[in-house]
């Protein structure tokens, strides 16, 4: 769905039907320790961002939303995790290190761009 912020995210959920008014993060519901979302969190989110630079289907997302200086900034931080390999991502962009040796189309691109090299 699209959010408040105009980009695509599958973990936003909105129903507006016959008088209805829910808005929801279901990524930030899912993790206990996190502040309750509001709408204006979507301007700084970077999960649908990463969702579009990184496909992984083993890509699992955590997002955290704290309070900083006294509670009047709110701070949105995303950990990633490889389900593949039960290993955590260090950027979630690129996705997981390991993920990418198995491919054998990154592995075919990176040896045609040795071959243009020499």
């Amino acid at each position: 769905m699209i959010t408040p912020a105009g980009k695509e995210c599958p973990h936003y959920y909105q129903d507006f039907n016959r008088g209805r008014a829910v808005q929801e993060c279901r990524l930030a519901a899912q993790n206990p320790e996190s502040l309750p979302w509001r709408p204006k969190d979507c301007a700084k989110c970077p999960v649908p961002d990463i969702l579009r630079a990184n496909a992984s289907p083993n890509l699992e997302l955590r997002l955290t939303i704290r309070g900083v200086l006294l509670g009047f900034v709110r701070q949105m931080r995303v950990d990633a995790w490889c389900t593949r390999h039960d290993i955590p991502i260090a950027d979630p962009y690129t996705g997981c290190p390991l993920d990418a040796q198995e491919n054998d189309a990154l592995r075919l691109f990176r040896e045609a761009l040795d071959e243009a090299e020499e």
